[in-house]
């Protein structure tokens, strides 16, 4: 029987250019508002990072944070005119509060001083900015950014728990040294905490009942204190997946190997170092799941008797014995043959030849609803790229090509898969 062919859900990338700048946000309109703090600078980058993912940015400003960073500046940043007052001069007849509310996707309040949280608690419409966000229908996301002492204010609180009882969604700022010298808590979140947040406005919520379990990244297998067997693996697809499952609503526990990567917010991020460590974690956390994704690059053995002393050199040769490592999705496979209720078990196959056989092969051999296979021998698509180009095997005989796409975009057309599993074995 041929395999069962599904449609992608997205637009294929020309090039890996064309993959990097894949995301939910292409075509959206977001309505930036700046207000009077010193953060207002950060926000320019914010701006540009933006339009790089295919957003429309309006810039909304007031009159004090005019003071801090100029309008001129974010109309060139944003490619349109920055607004600043209840009443268009150019265009008379329009009614900029109702008619930018209307027409943008999000708007985002970022930096939030005290004085436009106050004026949002209190649905004060005093200015252009406030006004807008009481004619709004729409999500609006709110990125506060003051000093530590007035964010802690009993007064600020108050007023946060107000808007957010509003529906309004606030990210914490961050603690860390201010402008006036004092450190606590108040900094302007980062750039990563807003897009993951942004992201999240538009992504599909189809994991908002589910527990994603995640493997990530390569274990090390040492050999003496110095010395270890690894592989390549940067963790960057593990992580990926992570980040788009939390977009997509999920709880996240993700279970890392040594990498260089953040945790993405709002996950929940368990660092091992060996496959046996790593084991134990997948175990323990294992009950809790109902979906379990393993993308780790778990090494195959290890040392069968690590050195306690560094192993010094001069010897004619060395020899090093090895032992097999638990092969951890085999095991899971194994256990949801003697269960009904089981999580959906998904599998990633890292190949350079024969992929469709040897990821159809694991896909049985493991007992997997779904199989990952993953081309490493490519530039674009190795250890370490930023791109991906992969095949998606089902149980059902399913299998998808997907193009070269972004890791982002490919953890997302993964987790599309998973939402056509689900339906299916309703």
């Amino acid at each position: 029987m041929a395999p069962k062919q599904t449609t992608p859900l997205a637009l294929e990338c020309k090039n890996s250019d064309d993959a990097k700048s894949m995301s939910f946000l292409t075509d959206k309109k977001i309505l930036l508002g700046i207000t009077g703090s010193i953060a207002a600078y950060k926000v320019a980058d914010w701006v540009r990072a933006l339009r790089r993912e295919g957003g429309q940015v309006t810039v909304v400003m007031t009159e004090a944070a005019c003071r801090f960073i100029s309008p001129l500046t974010m109309a060139a940043l944003s490619g349109n005119p920055v607004h600043t007052g209840m009443f268009s001069a150019e265009a008379p007849e329009t009614i900029p509060h109702i008619s930018l509310a209307r027409d943008h996707d999000l708007l985002v309040i970022a930096p939030a001083s005290a004085q436009t949280i106050a004026r949002l608690a209190h649905g004060l419409a005093d200015n252009l900015l406030a006004t807008i966000a009481l004619a709004s229908s729409g999500p609006i996301l709110v990125c506060p950014a003051m000093n530590s002492v007035m964010f802690q204010h009993p007064a600020t609180q108050a007023n946060l728990a107000t808007i957010k009882s509003y529906g309004y969604r606030v990210l914490e700022p961050a603690c860390g040294e201010m402008a006036c010298g004092e450190e606590g808590p108040g900094r302007l979140t980062e750039w990563e905490n807003a897009r993951q947040a942004i992201l999240t406005t538009f992504a599909p919520q189809n994991l908002a009942d589910e527990h994603v379990l995640i493997t990530a990244g390569p274990t090390r297998e040492s050999f003496d204190p110095v010395r270890f067997l690894s592989n390549p693996s940067t963790g960057k697809m593990g992580y990926a997946l992570a980040a788009t499952a939390r977009q997509r609503g999920a709880t996240v526990t993700l279970i890392s190997g040594p990498t260089a990567l953040a945790a993405p917010p709002g996950v929940r991020r368990i660092q091992v170092t060996s496959a046996t460590e790593m084991q134990a974690q997948v175990t323990e956390c294992f009950d809790a799941a109902t979906i379990v994704v393993k993308a780790a690059a778990v090494s195959d053995y290890r040392p069968a008797e690590p050195q306690l002393h560094k192993v010094k050199k001069g010897q004619a040769t060395l020899s090093l014995p090895l032992v097999a490592n638990p092969d951890i999705l085999k095991e899971l496979g194994e256990r949801r043959r003697k269960s009904a209720n089981y999580p959906l078990l998904i599998g990633f196959a890292a190949e350079s030849r024969n992929h469709l056989k040897e990821g159809a092969r694991k896909l049985k051999e493991k007992n997997l609803d779904l199989i990952v296979v993953n081309d490493i021998g490519g530039t674009e698509t190795g250890f370490g790229a930023n791109t991906n180009r992969v095949t998606l095997l089902d149980r059902n005989g399913g299998q998808e090509e997907m193009p070269l796409l972004s890791k982002e975009e490919t953890a997302h057309r993964i987790w599309d898969a998973v939402g056509r599993l689900r339906m299916d074995n309703r």
